[in-house]
């Protein structure tokens, strides 16, 4: 993406943000399957380093502040909306001192964002890939920014092919009003990926209406994402 198609974006997301931010929290908790799932399994060791790519408002990070309290965590989102509703939701939290924020791009994801040199040794899309335009660049920036034994944790909307056609044209629908759209390229990549022996643990929830993904560096940087669909170009290996 060039410049002004990401400035654009990140306007676009604080314009649906700038209000949604306030309820944010208590609306997704009914659709947005498997986060906690994901934190429980994270298993951090002290003085790991996790970012979380599209934080939002903050509540992972919250989360996982207090259930691996000597871990490092980092949190990046194109909204400025967002992130000041996550700044007050570590404040809140009490764990400020231990989060570091910053404004950007997925794809341009790198431990200098934050004013840091060491690589991270996790890094989680929480139902972010789904709304990041350039979600390939983003996960190939991901692998970049993983330390050679770090691991890549992706939940995610799935395929929904489970919901029955009437089911996933309502819910396609509902996510598109927040410009959601899911990657079902990505789950058949990944699934593909698994069957031919490829590294990492893919889950899909009933209906196949989420995945959650966790994976080794070295298990994913074979998967070769298919191209975009409106696209000709050739496919990309990470």
């Amino acid at each position: 993406m060039n410049e002004q198609t990401l400035g654009g974006h990140a306007a676009l997301m604080d314009q649906v943000y700038r209000r949604q931010r306030y309820i944010y929290d208590l609306t997704r908790k009914y659709y947005l399957f498997g986060r906690d799932r994901v934190i429980r399994e994270l298993d951090l060791k002290p003085g790991q380093r996790l970012v979380e790519v599209g934080c939002g408002t903050a509540r992972n990070l919250v989360h996982i502040a207090r259930r691996y309290p000597n871990a490092k965590l980092f949190g990046l989102d194109a909204s400025a909306e967002m992130l000041k509703t996550a700044s007050g939701s570590l404040a809140r939290a009490g764990v400020t001192d231990r989060v570091k924020l910053a404004q950007g791009y997925a794809e341009a994801l790198s431990p200098a964002m934050f004013g840091e040199t060491g690589p991270f040794d996790a890094v989680l899309f929480s139902y972010s890939l789904s709304m990041i335009p350039d979600w390939r660049g983003s996960l190939e920036a991901a692998k970049s920014a993983l330390a050679a034994s770090g691991t890549l944790w992706i939940v995610d909307f799935g395929d929904l092919k489970g919901l029955g056609a009437l089911g996933e044209h309502l819910l396609r629908f509902w996510l598109s009003l927040f410009h959601v759209s899911p990657r079902e390229e990505l789950v058949e990549a990944l699934d593909r990926h698994g069957r031919n022996g490829g590294g990492g643990s893919l889950r899909l929830l009933p209906g196949r209406y989420a995945f959650v993904l966790n994976a080794p560096k070295q298990g994913f940087a074979g998967l070769t994402l298919p191209v975009a669909r409106e696209s000709q170009a050739r496919n990309k290996t990470l």
